[in-house]
């Protein structure tokens, strides 16, 4: 049997034409080596499986004019691992390699991976020789954590950022690699696998050989890259969607049980959902469309889809989502919690209706009982000069159909819009209501008696608050028609200022008095000093025997003591 070589080894690529997604890198390195301006110091820095330690080959390669296989490449190629070569002795050791000039070629390349890995002594003892290293050396360090690569190393270097790989980067490539093994790929599941790479070449390629090895020559199928990767398709979230756009709360939760069954976890399937759901939004725009990453055929089904969905009804779905992602973790019933943000999706435009309800129909029978007094010919011809005031316009309510109206919305949102004649008229009455005489009421005379029993009705309903309770049963006094309450400190006459218009109110309807005030004011309570120090018992004492201050003075005495 032969020895099986990976994609990843396989297709590395041998020159910077080959590398994918990362022009550019390979740009200005190659100008660099053309134009022989290379820095002797190069720091590339990534995410994983992006061509770091493949560019930094191809650096090393062209610039000596080796072949991809010659044998001289190990003699003036080095490849260290700083995550085991991560001491002081390590960085001595390549120190003391880099005094000697290359036997073959014109440079010594070190390539050097995870250098982030090195410790700090081994990074300071390295600083010297990055910084002046004899002129046929060229370092090349390669990381995934940039930020820590201590700053004087990262000032001794060339910096390099490579970027995610796009999805259709990694679609195309893979596509070609396909072509060339001979092997039937569809669109869609390069599509998928290029997706659950997430911007890495490597892992795309890895994923590429389970699936050719899974589906064993015949073919890689979007059905066996969903069930192999375990990875929920497109049709489980149009089909939530178009559920719950009929305000449908049992669809979706069969889907969910159906989608739990197969292994699936809850929270994968709530956060694809809102996935789906921003996919929907962007669709919405020709000009966002480009930022979705899923085929050109599913891009169609979006737009389809779209177009039923108004977009504040989305965003509240959204925004359901968002919640019941955040909050899956803490909860004690997790598929309760999904099972809830699928039922209030389903309802919400319900609710929405039900709540912007009351509202028409109180503009609609502000409209209808408006009395609308008979015009003369004449003045409807009359212009509007600039005293009229302006009819004011409705905001017209968004959806997705265009015509005005949601198809979700079972009552009509847009009310009518009243006659001018009608509202100039409501004017004119509500200015002729304004100046009409105000009626005057009597007031009916009250007792004490008749005061304290509607005072202590009052202190009964407030007797479920203490404090309140306290201050309605302190002493009041009625000067006229105005009640003095007494009070103690200053705590109580802000709750009398909390509470005093309820009072009034409660008082003036019980005794049909509407002249009735309450007010506040401090009792004068005589407060009893307490003694304390040797000195106040002293003068305490000498008020009532004034001779013991002659004995203090002859004896010269200190009261303190």
């Amino acid at each position: 049997m032969d020895n099986f070589v990976v994609s990843a080894r396989k297709y590395r690529p041998t020159g910077f034409a080959e590398v994918v997604g990362q022009e550019h890198i390979t740009t200005t390195l190659k100008n660099a080596i053309d134009n022989n301006k290379l820095a002797q110091a190069l720091l590339f820095c990534g995410p994983r499986g992006v061509g770091k330690t493949t560019c930094a080959r191809i650096v090393a390669r062209l610039i000596n004019g080796f072949e991809e296989k010659a044998e001289t490449n190990t003699l003036n190629i080095f490849e260290l691992d700083a995550a085991s070569n991560n001491s002081v002795e390590d960085i001595r050791n390549l120190i003391d390699q880099v005094r000697y000039p290359p036997q073959f070629g014109k440079f010594k390349v070190y390539i050097i991976d995870e250098v982030h890995m090195l410790s700090n002594a081994a990074f300071n003892a390295f600083l010297k020789t990055l910084e002046e290293p004899p002129p046929y050396a060229i370092f090349i360090l390669a990381t995934t954590e940039k930020h820590k690569v201590i700053p004087t190393i990262l000032s001794r270097c060339q910096i390099f950022d490579f970027n995610r790989i796009q999805i259709s980067d990694i679609s195309n490539h893979l596509k070609t690699i396909a072509k060339h093994e001979g092997i039937k790929a569809e669109d869609e599941a390069l599509h998928l696998i290029a997706q659950k790479a997430d911007g890495a070449l490597r892992d795309a390629l890895s994923i590429f050989d389970l699936m050719v090895t899974y589906s064993s020559g015949k073919g890689i199928t979007f059905k066996n890259v969903l069930s192999n990767l375990h990875i929920l398709d497109y049709d489980y979230y149009f089909s939530v969607v178009e559920a719950l756009l009929t305000q449908n709360h049992t669809q979706p939760l069969l889907i969910l049980d159906e989608i739990l069954k197969k292994g699936f976890d809850g929270q994968n399937f709530i956060v694809g959902l809102s996935e789906h759901i921003r996919n929907l939004l962007v669709s919405q725009d020709a000009r966002t469309t480009q930022l979705m990453e899923v085929p050109e055929n599913v891009k169609k089904k979006y737009a389809e889809q779209a177009q039923a969905a108004p977009p504040s009804l989305l965003l509240s779905w959204l925004n359901i989502a968002n919640q019941c992602d955040i909050n899956y973790k803490s909860s004690k019933n997790q598929r309760l919690s999904v099972e809830l943000a699928l039922m209030k999706m389903a309802h919400v435009q319900a609710v929405l209706d039900a709540a912007a309800l009351p509202q028409q129909e109180a503009v609609k029978k502000k409209i209808s009982d408006e009395p609308v007094a008979p015009q003369e010919p004449a003045e409807v011809t009359t212009p509007v000069t600039q005293s009229t005031p302006k009819i004011p316009e409705l905001p017209k309510p968004a959806n997705g159909n265009g015509n005005g109206t949601s198809r979700f919305s079972k009552q009509k949102s847009t009310p009518k819009i009243p006659a001018l004649n009608a509202i100039l008229n409501t004017e004119s009455t509500a200015e002729e209501k304004t100046t009409e005489p105000v009626k005057q009421v009597e007031n009916r005379p009250f007792t004490t008696e008749q005061l304290q029993e509607t005072w202590k009705a009052f202190a009964e309903q407030r007797k479920k608050y203490k404090a309140e309770y306290q201050l309605l049963t302190q002493e009041f006094e009625i000067h006229d028609s105005t009640i003095v309450l007494h009070l103690m400190n200053p705590v109580q006459e802000t709750l009398l200022n909390e509470m005093k218009s309820d009072l009034m109110q409660f008082i003036r309807e019980r005794l049909q008095n509407y002249s009735i005030q309450v007010t506040g004011d401090y009792k004068n309570t005589d407060t009893k000093k307490v003694i304390y120090t040797n000195r106040e018992k002293f003068e305490h004492l000498a008020e009532k025997n004034p001779l013991l201050l002659e004995l203090k003075e002859k004896l010269g005495l200190d009261p303190d003591f």
